[in-house]
């Protein structure tokens, strides 16, 4: 009889223990359950995000520009389609040269050169071969001062012609060039200069050849 009484005990016990691993297997299923559900809640939401987000991209892309935006893209383009359009023509390299060489011929005009003050003792030397030593103060002076004066005054005035020539040619080259190709500023300048230079040396040498002035002294 105790026998029976301490199996039947010992059948309680282990029926006991069964139920009481069996709640803590179902309490960690439960609990496994619920962390499973919640990384998988944690995932969706962060796919959401993540979705939101490459939709808020793909429309700040695709938004049309506004008026502001897209002025200083036209602008560009027009500047690029100009630039493509405009005709090839004449640097002016040849335009600068020609403006500083009419400078440097008005200039030679004023100061004289090399060609004039070897003519000038040319026609001294002529009028000295020339003139006898029995012949008048006057002609004296006119054969071998005078002429070499008025041969002096004709080349300077011969330079500033030419000074004058080129410098107009400069200044109107651009009306005969390519149409929208302006002429730079910096041209024009010495070619003006060049111009000017030219007309001084012209009318001085004129009023030299016609001894209007520093005519030959009186030998009266």
């Amino acid at each position: 009889m105790g026998t029976k009484t301490v199996d039947g005990a010992e059948a309680g016990a282990e029926a006991k223990n069964d139920e009481k691993a069996a709640d803590e297997k179902a309490a960690d299923e439960k609990a496994a359950d619920e962390k499973a559900a919640d990384e998988k809640a944690a995932d969706k939401t962060a796919a959401e995000e993540t979705a939101v987000d490459v939709t808020k991209a793909s429309d700040e892309a695709g938004e049309p520009e506004t008026e502001d935006s897209a002025a200083p893209a036209d602008d560009e383009l027009d500047e690029l389609e100009d630039l493509a359009e405009e005709p090839e023509g004449p640097t002016g390299v040849g335009q600068g040269a020609g403006a500083i060489v009419s400078v440097a011929l008005g200039l030679v005009s004023l100061t004289g050169g090399w060609i004039g003050t070897v003519a000038a003792a040319r026609e001294t030397l002529i009028g000295q071969l020339q003139t006898s030593s029995s012949a008048s103060v006057a002609k004296q002076v006119k054969e071998v001062y005078g002429d070499a004066w008025q041969t002096t005054a004709l080349w300077a005035g011969l330079f500033a012609l030419v000074a004058l020539i080129t410098g107009v040619v400069v200044l109107a080259r651009p009306a005969f060039g390519a149409p929208g190709r302006s002429q730079a500023p910096w041209i024009k300048s010495v070619a003006w200069a060049g111009v000017a230079l030219g007309v001084i040396g012209l009318l001085l040498a004129v009023l030299k050849y016609s001894d209007a002035l520093l005519g030959l002294p009186s030998t009266s």
